[in-house]
């Protein structure tokens, strides 16, 4: 079978090998016209050929990418680079990023390799895919970039002080746990690291100024990899060094903006390549027009910044001209690559032609294949969608691929082509362009992101937070504490509550612990300790979510029993449906679309919930699920929240499904009452097979033929009125509820076997995490930000969320940016004025839509890459996010900018909402924003107003693991599951086990010296529940931090004697005198004494305890562990006597 890389034989061609001849020869500059498809075979020919390294120039970012990515198709194993422009215009005072900084710095470092003592022969990366931008964009010298490199190698002597001070001054940031690249933390004589160009972080352990040992680890679970003999580190940023400037922001020192005036002669990447290097521009005329602009631009930009002062008259150029350029390449051998000016003509460029394009004919694609291997040519098709051509080719295809005329390869590629070689032979290559009319997009390479460590779920505490004790009650923390109680020093979690009572939590009982969150934002009342209140609270709210829990089983058993509808298995239409999807699908997306269709072919109404974040696809999944019930015959209703969503859902399954006979109707403020009274008219025969439309379709004038699936899209954004609706519906037909608000963990967990959810976790693969800025209203920023955005050929979303004032800031952004074409957008236009709007924004008519938060929800435009929001500290934190997730969707880096009142400060709260959202930047953050967003606003929303006083009195967490409970328990009283005695349950409340004994237990200060990370770790490990979790974090610990300290090592001791105890039922383990006392809970009234079992040795019983004598030796310990195995023991098999199945987690 023939691979990838030879799919073009270049070395038949005509002139390919008088070409690699001239290349080893003195530098020349080379004109050939290749078509775009063939440009990157071409260069993987050349690698191969030459073996020199390979510089490819193109004019655009998003090209750049794309070739980046495809041309791994065609180099499976080379040392590939991409040298990312910065995203920043010249002059504009924006950090590069943390993506950008480390495609470079990799670049950077690889070709550093070919200047360091000692390299190996074949150091220099192969090929290096830039732009004209990338180039022109001046960086650090190189002298000064290897300067700043070091290696460090185990038993190499190094000052760990010194060591950590120049990473500080080559751009490293110090962190409390290393979780991205440039970050670096030290604990004692453990430093963690991790270097730009690296894909996992190291871990040098030193003794002394000695290195020990050298590992790398993995950031998110922080435990190590593999042992490795030295680490390289180079600096984190071309901004290497601190330069003093007037009026310099703090933390901005750093700042690429910075730059030019950091070095007396800043350098290029053309200055880092080596004699010899190879530089091949995608089309010499093309860049240079590209560089004259972004010159021209970046001419105005200095021009502006110097009238107000944001920089000084005699700043140094951020750049280097393309004269520059072209003058330094003269160093090297350049090959154009473009079609060129003059009628010089490459014998290669001969060869090749367009492949023929059959826009989705199959039947015509498989007549032309017969044809052309009748005519001798050989084909082969790369596609995503070989599975399915296999089927419609059938036989005939089958035989040729048989006879190696044909060949498939499961992949992605821009377009085809045909190649001529001189003996006559033609080879035809197809790709999805020219099969289907479309591509699908390669997945992108994504780099590790910013992992979070493993303590990342327990959210922080803060002194003075609101926090409820499961038996106790609601206080405000106030802190870890050490107290020293005869004569052993321990850490505690201090709790106020009324009248200043203070309560001691012992650290393996932090999992009794949550943050308080209510249902709305309103400060809670502090439990008086000693006292019925807390009691009372935790018994009606146990009453009340039995009664939640009844209901919700009861409507799950109803729906049970109720007959529904089966639909068939996929249809041959369902298939070719499903290849039009222009993207790749996630494996989440796909688990879901699996789990809808399943549930639709079974005799019941389906229930189900899909959540997933923002444009991770939840739409695609409603549209083929729609589709299933349309091809039986059923109606469809899907149902949205605000009008301008309606018109976005209406395009996009018309869209979708024009090939279809299939009618999509749309029922809105957009249609008059004419059409709206024809659309009801056709529901009612059956003419429409899906209808999508507001809450106009709830009304009684709605009536249809054979309604068979129901999509509501954010229901929680409805009224109570319509969701009774939605409650009968779902015991009639098939109901899908999308909803892009994550569901916390502990309300998933109490819900999971009621009803049916489908998580999509996972962002499509070319998603690139948005950029967020947050400050003071900037009109310059705002300007660039528009320029930068229309420049890329892309839109923009500027939000304002006052109607009467819209205007006024439409005429100012007409001002400030009169090259862009503005729309405005708001709820009370008239419907033909917004619909003509929204259409011309969508169409690309309009640069700037100008609208109020009507746009919040749902809507899709790939090609709106920047969001603009006014006063951002005015809006909910879920709206925020809501509004960021509208960019982003396409390929392109996208921009988010958040201002508030340039000359007044906006409140606490909305400050805190501001930079929530500005830290939460990282792809799926959807859930971090949930649960702060909680926090701030309450829960009041996810479990309805019914249910308002119940999570007041004792707080959200509380409430749903009492809500968990209440649904086992009503579960085994209906019989529909096994009586299970959890030893510790996971979802429910465990039993409390008083632990004090002469033992001084906890994390030194010394040991782990963050106050913040020592909290996340004691709530970590206090929540541990069995035998195996301790081991793994004991090991953990000993990993990241080093040898455990006694007092560490007593603590992990303590947790496995907890779990012991709560698995046999005791309350409590004492020391009373020299005895050490095992007591069960109180007896209950009318029980004298408990029946307690003999466990032998020295330990006696009593009415309700064992009795253990400390004794004079120092195996106690030993003792009382051996002592907690025999009671477990006995526990277990009285359990199994008496027809109850315990889970033993030990």
């Amino acid at each position: 079978m023939m691979s990838n890389e030879t799919l073009i034989r270049f070395d038949e061609l005509e002139g390919f090998s008088d070409l690699l001849e001239r290349l080893r020869g003195e530098p020349a500059q080379i004109p050939i016209s290749l078509p775009r498809s063939v440009r990157l075979p071409f260069m993987a020919a050349l690698q191969r050929g030459i073996q020199k390294p390979l510089v490819f120039v193109t004019s655009k970012a998003d090209r750049l990418q794309s070739m980046y990515e495809e041309f791994g198709f065609w180099s499976k194993d080379g040392r590939n680079y991409i040298f990312a422009e910065p995203a920043p215009l010249f002059y504009e005072k924006i950090n590069w990023g943390r993506d950008t900084r480390r495609d470079r710095m990799e670049t950077l470092v690889a070709l550093a390799q070919s200047y360091l003592p000692n390299r190996a022969e074949d150091c220099y990366p192969e090929v290096i895919f830039t732009s004209v931008k990338s180039l022109m964009t001046r960086s650090v010298p190189r002298r000064d970039f290897l300067m700043a490199c070091s290696t460090l190698k185990t038993g190499s002597t190094n000052n760990v002080d010194a060591l950590c001070r120049k990473w500080v001054e080559i751009g490293y940031n110090r962190a409390e746990l290393v979780t991205g690249a440039g970050q670096f933390s030290r604990r004692g004589g453990l430093v963690d690291v991790w270097p730009m160009h690296l894909e996992f972080p190291v871990r040098i352990d030193f003794f002394g100024d000695e290195v020990d040992s050298i590992r790398t680890f993995d950031p998110a679970s922080q435990r190590s990899v593999q042992v490795v003999e030295s680490v390289f580190i180079p600096p984190a940023s071309e901004m290497i060094g601190k330069i003093n400037l007037e009026n310099e922001d703090p933390g901005q020192a750093l700042v690429e903006f910075n730059l030019p005036m950091a070095y007396k002669q800043p350098a290029t990447l053309l200055d880092f390549l080596p004699k010899g290097a190879i530089i091949l521009l995608d089309n010499n005329a093309s860049l240079q027009v590209t560089s004259e602009e972004i010159e021209e631009q970046a001419l105005k930009l200095r021009k502006e910044a110097v009238e107000v002062h944001s920089i000084p008259s005699d700043f140094p150029l951020p750049y280097i001209t393309w004269s520059e350029i072209s003058d330094a390449m003269t160093r090297f051998s350049a090959i154009d690559l473009g079609f060129p000016l003059s009628d010089e003509v490459h014998p290669l460029s001969h060869a090749f032609s367009p492949g023929a394009r059959f826009g989705s004919h199959l039947t015509d694609l498989f007549a032309f294949i017969s044809k052309a291997v009748d005519n001798g040519s050989r084909l082969t098709i790369v596609s995503k969608q070989i599975g399915r051509l296999k089927e419609v080719g059938g036989a005939r295809a089958a035989e040729l691929v048989d006879s190696q005329a044909l060949s498939y390869i499961d992949g992605s590629l821009n377009a085809g082509w045909e190649v001529r070689y001189p003996n006559g032979k033609t080879e035809i290559l197809l790709t999805d362009s020219e099969i289907f009319g479309w591509e699908r997009p390669r997945p992108r390479k994504m780099r590790a992101r910013s992992f979070e460590g493993p303590e990342i779920s327990y959210a922080d505490l803060k002194p003075g937070d609101w926090v409820v004790h499961v038996d106790y009650g609601i206080g405000r923390f106030a802190g870890l504490v050490q107290r020293t109680i005869e004569g052993v020093e321990r850490d505690f979690l201090l709790i106020k509550y009324a009248d200043d009572d203070q309560l001691f939590v012992p650290v393996h009982q932090a999992d009794r612990l949550s943050q308080y969150i209510g249902p709305d934002e309103r400060t809670p009342h502090p439990t008086r300790l000693g006292g019925k209140e807390w009691v009372t609270a935790k018994e009606k709210v146990k009453e009340a979510v039995k009664e939640v829990a009844t209901d919700l089983l009861e409507l799950y058993a109803k729906r049970q029993t109720v007959k529904g509808y089966a639909y068939k298995s996929d249809t041959e239409w369902q298939h070719i449906l499903e290849m039009s999807f222009p993207y790749a699908e996630t494996e989440d997306q796909m688990r879901a679309i699996e789990e809808v269709k399943r549930d639709m072919e079974r005799a019941r109404p389906m229930d189900r919930l899909l959540c997933g974040d923002v444009g991770y696809g939840k739409t695609e999944v409603a549209l083929r699920a729609a589709f299933k019930a349309v091809m039986d015959g059923r109606q469809v209703a899907v149902l949205v929240p605000t009008t301008v969503l309606a018109q976005q859902h209406f395009d996009t399954f018309r869209k979708r499904l024009a090939p279809f006979p299939v009618t999509v109707e749309m029922l809105s403020r957009f249609r008059s009452p004419g059409e709206q009274a024809l659309i009801l008219l056709q529901l009612q025969t059956g003419e429409v097979d899906i209808i999508i439309g507001t809450h106009r379709l709830l009304q009684n004038d709605v009536l249809f033929k054979d309604l068979g699936l129901l999509i509501i899209d954010e229901e929680q954004r409805f009224g109570v009125t319509h969701k009774e609706y939605f409650k009968k519906m779902r015991t009639e037909v098939d109901v899908l509820t999308l909803t892009a608000t994550p569901i916390p963990r502990t309300l998933y967990m109490a819900l999971s076997g009621i009803r049916d959810i489908s998580n999509i976790n996972t962002p499509p693969s070319d998603r690139l995490p948005i950029q967020t800025h947050i400050g003071g209203y900037d009109p310059q920023l705002v300007r660039n930000a528009i320029i930068r955005e229309i420049d890329r050929g892309g839109q923009v979303f500027f939000v304002h969320n006052r109607v009467q004032t819209i205007g006024a800031m439409a005429n100012h952004l007409r001002k400030l940016v009169p090259e862009a074409r503005l729309g405005i957008a708001h709820g009370q236009m008239d419907e033909d004025q917004l619909a003509d709007v929204m259409h011309k924004f969508t169409g690309g008519e309009v640069d700037v839509l100008v609208s109020t938060s009507i746009i919040e929800s749902g809507l899709d435009i790939p090609n709106a890459n920047t969001l603009i929001v006014d006063r951002g500290d005015t809006f909910g934190l879920a709206q925020l996010y809501q509004l960021r997730g509208r960019v982003g969707r396409g390929a392109s880096r996208a921009y988010a900018y958040f201002f508030h009142h340039r000359k007044r400060l906006p409140t606490p709260e909305g400050l805190e909402r501001l930079e929530t959202i500005a830290e939460n930047t990282q792809l799926g953050a959807g859930y971090s924003i949930a649960m702060r967003d909680l926090e701030m606003r309450g829960a009041g929303d996810l479990l309805g107003t019914t249910q308002h006083g119940h999570i007041a009195s004792v707080g959200f967490h509380l409430y749903t693991r009492l809500l968990s409970e209440a649904v086992n328990e009503s579960k085994q009283v209906r019989g529909e599951v096994e009586p299970v005695k959890p030893a510790l349950p996971f979802r429910g409340i465990r039993p409390l086990v008083a632990i004090e004994l002469p033992l001084s237990v906890g994390i030194p200060q010394s040991y782990i010296p963050a106050d913040r990370l020592r909290l996340q770790l004691y709530r970590r490990i206090a929540d541990t529940i069995n035998e195996e979790d301790i081991d793994r974090i004991r090991e953990e610990f000993t990993d990241r931090f080093g040898p455990l300290p006694q007092e560490t090592a007593n603590l992990f001791w303590q947790l496995s004697l907890k779990l012991k105890a709560e698995l046999c039922g005791l309350s409590s383990i004492t020391v009373e005198g020299d005895q050490i006392v095992l007591r069960y809970p109180a007896l209950p009234e009318g029980i004298k004494a408990r029946d307690l079992a003999d466990i032998g040795g020295d330990i006696r019983r009593g009415k309700n305890a064992y009795w253990m004598p400390v004794g004079t030796e120092n195996g106690w310990q030993e003792r009382l562990s051996q002592a907690l195995d025999r009671l477990v023991g006995l526990t277990i098999k009285q359990e199994k006597r008496n027809g109850i199945q315990i889970k033993s987690s030990l």
